[in-house]
């Protein structure tokens, strides 16, 4: 599932809290909040570096322990939450806090698109929804169905790929030569590049791979994407 949490949302719709029906019959019992709808899925954020700074701390505590517990009134309720987190947001109206920052292992800017091919089509194709949404949502199906499948066959055999030391060794110097804070850069940046490496079938991971997602979305503590020449002087 894809669970859109709002930015004005309360604790009790994103954590959960007493079913009201329930409580009106005398029944005390659990209504699950957004967390838990996400569960093994997608938790998205539009504007996320403007959320308050309550939920921030709500989703920091849940995130580090893939367990939210709710407490109220007599109704004591825990259960998984295990998401993976997906945010966006325009960094010139605020700042990310940096303990949610962390929580983010990929990051990518998007610009405004310049090429008039390109500008041309998005354009036709919003158009076509517009005309008849069924009709575009069923001619897109079939692609979408097959990313939706070979995205799960990578996901089967991504634990399978070989590692080998060179590419440790590629990952762990592009961390030191942008001057990467602690160990997480390393570990992000070699799962990205085995995911890449199992998108695309090959059995092993390259360096190929590492200087691919290390340039197209870096893990946080890395130089932004522009700045290919650091990412490929250290490979």
């Amino acid at each position: 599932p894809v669970v859109d949490l709002p930015l004005g949302a309360s604790e009790d719709r994103v954590l959960g809290s007493i079913d009201i029906d329930r409580a009106l019959r005398g029944e005390l019992a659990y209504a699950p909040g957004l967390l838990a709808a996400a569960h093994g899925g997608i938790l998205y954020i539009d504007e996320v570096n403007l959320l308050d700074d309550y939920l921030v701390d709500l989703l920091l505590d849940v995130a580090a322990s893939g367990v939210n517990t709710v407490e109220r009134d007599g109704l004591s309720h825990t259960h998984p939450a295990r998401f993976v987190l997906v945010g966006s947001g325009n960094p010139e109206e605020g700042e990310l806090r940096p303990q949610l920052e962390d929580r983010f292992g990929l990051s990518t800017p998007v610009e405004t698109i310049t090429e008039v091919e390109q500008r041309w089509e998005i354009v036709r194709r919003r158009l076509s929804f517009e005309r008849d949404p069924e009709a575009f949502t069923a001619d897109w199906a079939d692609r979408e169905e097959r990313l939706a499948a070979r995205i799960v066959r990578a996901r089967e055999r991504c634990a399978d790929l070989v590692l080998s030391d060179d590419v440790l060794g590629a990952a762990v110097r592009i961390c030191v030569d942008t001057r990467a804070v602690g160990h997480r850069a390393e570990l992000v940046l070699v799962r990205a590049a085995r995911a890449a490496a199992a998108l695309a079938g090959r059995p092993e991971v390259t360096v190929h791979d590492l200087a691919a997602v290390a340039v197209a979305a870096p893990p946080s503590p890395l130089p932004p994407p522009s700045d290919r020449h650091r990412v490929h002087t250290a490979i």
